[in-house]
């Protein structure tokens, strides 16, 4: 994490303070839990969470408890005694490490997913909202960086909008699927902790009890997890690419919200270039990254060991945090998106007409010609539009084959662009649902 790609609202989930409340957290609700039992008297207890809930556990001072013992968790416990006093050694009865850290883990995934979440709703009313300002905004579609068929700008931004609202979908899934709790001690067992105790504290954080922990949650929920974050930035990067691409200067159909002010490179003042969208694509490969190590962490060692454990301090601050910022910089560059609709329809009209030449392949065949002699005859035309002859309408009218099975009116009328947008409504309809 480094302060240029992170949000405050998202570096605070994973700052000290925040994993040391919720390490407090899990082990007052246990302790909470095991007065039922008879284990913890109910003093106590009120105790621990009277003096350990507004806490202001002290960094420094668990960091330097840490450098002796060489145990995170002990070093909070040892804190933790400091401040709440003889009731201390009714804390952590029964459970392990893991169940401290995995537990916190997961709730961390959670409030981080929630905040992804929230910021995916922000996306998606930035491109609806762009999508149908731009519904009827004919532009030309484009397979390997070609013209193909007219599109529109609109659809573009449905085809967008319906990859996030899948990708909105994936996060609802992957946090319900990382959202357990393991309290259950050492090598998963709940030898010296009972079954209910996991239960209440499951409750407690918004979380279900992981059905077999052995020691560790199973990795397979992170692996999971972190893929669904990959696929979230591809998504990010394949629409960042594509507002790239449009702002090229030989294309500019659309480009990114210059300020006044901005200035574009250090040599060269005329220059507007796409950072924003440049950016998110380099932000898609940190988060991305961040999806082989986790995979790698499923297969531990019997029932545990902790080689994924550095692995996650590392890629769970630093894969959401990421994302947070792309999603959020990603909605600010569709919303202050410049569109060119001028410049749509000049470069769809550059190849003379050449995006109908399915339209008149087609009439051909309906015409009686075979599929063959029909794709001939409107190629040899199209490519002396290609080499700048003149206009594929006038070819199309003066080629005796042509001409032949199609009335120079019949030519003219697939010429209308118009015929390429009579299914748009369908296709919004399909995304966004009836208006």
């Amino acid at each position: 994490m480094i302060p240029r790609y992170s949000r405050e609202q998202m570096t605070s989930i994973w700052s000290p303070e925040s994993k040391f409340k919720i390490w407090f957290d899990i082990e007052a609700h246990a302790a909470s839990a095991q007065v039922k039992q008879g284990v913890v008297p109910q003093e106590a207890a009120d105790v621990i969470w009277a003096k350990g809930k507004d806490a202001q556990f002290n960094v420094e001072r668990i960091d330097e408890i840490e450098r002796e013992v060489k145990h995170d968790v002990i070093a909070f416990l040892t804190h933790l005694a400091e401040i709440v006093g003889p009731e201390a050694r009714f804390v952590h009865q029964g459970m392990t490490s893991s169940d401290v850290l995995d537990t916190c883990f997961n709730v961390q995934l959670v409030k981080a997913t929630d905040l992804l979440l929230e910021d995916m709703d922000k996306l998606l009313a930035a491109i609806k909202k762009r999508a149908f300002e731009h519904k009827t905004t004919i532009t030309i579609g484009r397979s390997h960086g070609i013209h193909a068929e007219p599109t529109t700008f609109g659809i573009k931004l449905a085809q967008a909008y319906a990859e996030f609202d899948r990708c909105k979908q994936r996060l609802i899934n992957a946090r319900e699927e990382i959202a357990t709790c393991a309290i259950s001690g050492a090598i998963g067992t709940f030898a010296n902790i009972d079954p209910s105790v996991e239960e209440y504290v499951a409750e407690q954080m918004g979380l279900a009890s992981e059905p077999v922990s052995t020691q560790v949650i199973p990795r397979d929920r992170h692996a999971m997890y972190f893929a669904t974050l990959g696929v979230v930035a591809s998504s990010i990067e394949r629409l960042a690419v594509e507002v790239r691409h449009l702002q090229r200067t030989e294309v500019l159909e659309a480009e990114e919200f210059f300020s006044k002010g901005q200035k574009g490179s250090s040599a060269m003042p005329h220059k507007r270039n796409p950072i924003l969208t440049e950016n998110l694509t380099g932000l898609a490969r940190i988060v991305r990254s961040a999806v082989t190590p986790a995979m790698e962490n499923v297969a531990l060692w019997h029932e545990r060991d902790i080689s994924h454990s550095s692995v996650e301090r590392m890629i769970g601050p630093d894969a959401t945090v990421t994302l947070d910022f792309a999603l959020i910089r990603l909605t600010n560059v569709v919303e202050n998106l410049v569109v060119y609709p001028e410049n749509m329809k000049a470069n769809m009209d550059k190849l003379g007409g050449l995006h109908n030449s399915q339209r008149v392949l087609l009439a051909l065949t309906q015409a009686g010609l075979s599929r063959e002699d029909s794709y001939s005859a409107v190629q040899r035309n199209a490519m002396k539009v290609w080499r700048g002859e003149g206009e594929f309408a006038a070819f199309l009218k003066a080629d005796e084959e042509v001409s032949s099975a199609l009335t120079d009116a019949q030519i003219d009328d697939m010429f209308d662009d118009a015929y390429h947008l009579k299914h748009v409504d369908t296709i919004f309809t399909r995304v966004f649902g009836e208006a």
